[in-house]
């Protein structure tokens, strides 16, 4: 979850680097891993994030570890901007650590006037759990050295996930069976040889993709 512009593709870099290197379920000794390994990873802007999918983060049935990555100081300040982008990004790690008791929810909503039935009936929705784990990786400002670093800190960390996994992170068989369909699809996309092969699913696609517009 960066809060850095310039960091912007990272997320995308690092789904690959991560998702790829360790999504096995097969280990080095040609046997099924006993433990779930290769994380689903995601992320983006935490500025666009907050307002999309951390919601699951802070209220979800899911207990997301998360990453937040902020400048304290900007190359290109421009007034309060920065000050505004590096408050949210402390507000949203404290509140997945600390959440909103009970007793907090309400006084709000008491303070706001609601009372009997109508808070009662809000409450539950106004309560946030909190213990929910995030890491902060601050940096004065980005330079590169610095994303050097916070490279070399994702691709080590897959690796010495990928030992202690048994898993080879070195090998992306897993990218292998999709391309060998889709060589054998593409002529038949293209009406060069008949359908032959495939479930009844693929098959209605490449037929709809097939008919005239």
């Amino acid at each position: 979850l960066v809060y850095d512009d310039y960091l912007r593709s990272l997320p995308d870099y690092l789904q690959q680097l991560d998702m790829e290197s360790n999504g096995k379920s097969i280990d080095r000794d040609g046997q099924p891993v006993s433990v779930n390994t290769g994380p689903i990873l995601w992320g983006g802007l935490g500025n666009n994030g907050q307002h999309a999918f951390y919601q699951l983060l802070h209220q979800g049935t899911h207990l997301v570890p998360a990453d937040f990555l902020a400048p304290a100081h900007s190359p290109n300040p421009i007034g309060d901007h920065h000050s505004i982008l590096l408050a949210n990004c402390l507000a949203q790690a404290e509140a997945l650590m600390v959440g909103k008791t009970e007793a907090q929810a309400r006084a709000e909503l008491e303070k706001q006037g609601l009372s009997g039935e109508a808070l009662e009936q809000l409450l539950p929705y106004k309560v946030f759990p909190g213990n929910r784990p995030s890491t902060s990786l601050f940096y004065r400002r980005l330079t590169p050295k610095v994303l050097g670093s916070l490279l070399a800190l994702y691709e080590h960390k897959v690796f010495t996930q990928g030992v202690i996994w048994n898993i080879n992170s070195f090998d992306q068989w897993g990218v292998e069976l999709g391309k060998q369909l889709a060589n054998a699809i593409l002529p038949e996309l293209k009406g060069e040889r008949p359908l032959a092969g495939h479930d009844a699913s693929t098959v209605g696609l490449i037929e709809f993709c097939r008919a005239p517009d």
